[in-house]
């Protein structure tokens, strides 16, 4: 019994060395064989046992061929080899053959890799379309001229056409009278101008406001006739941004 005990060791011993020869160390995650090719070294284990088994009888190489497909197998399968070269052993690697330089997780499976979001596009120059009213009035009056009707229609043609727009209607007066007075003078050109846009052109009064400024925005000189004239006027202002 002891004699037949050591004829089966020697082939697990002999087969072992054999195959440890084939494989190398498992930090360097380059070994030949490993745990994507078992079958292989269960064969060759097998070939390696039954061969040495044969040395001692007939009996040995059957028991030595068993022994190392076995211990073939498991050396094999024990070794951390890394054979898509992914940098993550077979042994932890749950997407074996990935294709070579492809960024992987942990587990050897391909990052998920998203597009560069495109850089924000340069807004283009927003042209400004604008209208502007200048509507004169006699000394001390605050009836609109029938030659600044057209002017006033075109405000309210442009206002139509841009629905979101609205404007301020400013009236103004010369420096001739009192601050009071010039003050209501002004408010009322201003409504006057006004009432020409909601109640003639159809302007919603919402959208058209009026306020006063009396005497306080000369932009003539208010010791000429002339200068004074052009200060006795309302303006207005539209502006959009198509």
């Amino acid at each position: 019994m002891r004699i037949c005990h050591a004829r089966v060791v020697v082939p697990f011993f002999l087969v072992s060395s054999v195959l440890s020869g084939c494989v190398t160390t498992s930090s360097t995650g380059d070994a030949p064989l490993n745990q994507g090719n078992w079958p292989l070294c269960s064969a060759i284990g097998g070939l390696a046992g039954g061969g040495l088994g044969a040395i001692e009888s007939s009996t040995a190489a059957a028991g030595g061929a068993l022994a190392g497909a076995v211990i073939g197998g498991l050396i094999c399968y024990a070794q951390d080899g890394d054979e898509d070269g992914d940098g993550v052993f077979d042994r932890r690697d749950r997407c074996p053959h990935t294709p070579s330089g492809t960024p992987v997780r942990h587990n050897g499976c391909p990052l998920k890799v998203y597009p560069a979001s495109p850089a924000p596009a340069e807004p283009e120059p927003v042209e400004v379309v604008r209208v502007e009213l200048d509507v004169k009035f006699d000394f001390d009056k605050s009836v609109v001229k029938p030659d600044s009707q057209d002017d006033i229609r075109s405000l309210a043609d442009f206002m139509k056409q841009y629905p979101q727009t609205s404007t301020t209607v400013e009236g103004h007066t010369d420096s001739i009278g009192t601050d009071a007075y010039n003050q209501k003078l002004s408010e009322r050109r201003a409504n006057a101008v006004r009432d020409v846009l909601v109640n003639q052109h159809g302007i919603q009064s919402g959208r058209v406001s009026a306020v006063g400024y009396g005497e306080t925005r000369p932009v003539a000189d208010n010791s000429t006739d002339a200068g004074r004239a052009i200060n006795r006027r309302v303006e207005a202002e539209v502006e959009v941004q198509p």
